[in-house]
């Protein structure tokens, strides 16, 4: 038989989970808990959240794995003769 106690907890999670809420749990270095719990207060507040998402996305999420076609599009060829000469230098004896 549910308890007030636990109606009241079922609808607390639900209510968390439709404003799109989720619990995570990390293990860390005593030394770097407060940093992580700083971290995560920095990430709930309204005033800061942003930049503090933008900041950790910057720093450490990882860039989708670029082709080669498009590192070589992309880098800086001005100057760089890419044409080749035809000529071998020797002779060739067939």
């Amino acid at each position: 038989m549910p308890t007030s106690q636990n109606k009241a907890v079922k609808r607390y999670r639900k209510r968390l989970k439709r404003e799109g809420w989720v619990r995570c749990e990390v293990n860390v270095r005593r030394e770097d808990a407060p940093l992580v719990r700083k971290l995560a207060a920095a990430l709930n507040d309204p005033q800061r959240g942003a930049a503090a998402r933008t900041a950790i996305r910057e720093r450490f999420e990882e860039t989708p794995p670029t082709s080669l076609k498009s590192l070589l599009a992309a880098a800086p060829l001005e100057g760089i003769e890419i044409e080749r000469s035809r000529d071998p230098g020797r002779e060739i004896d067939l």
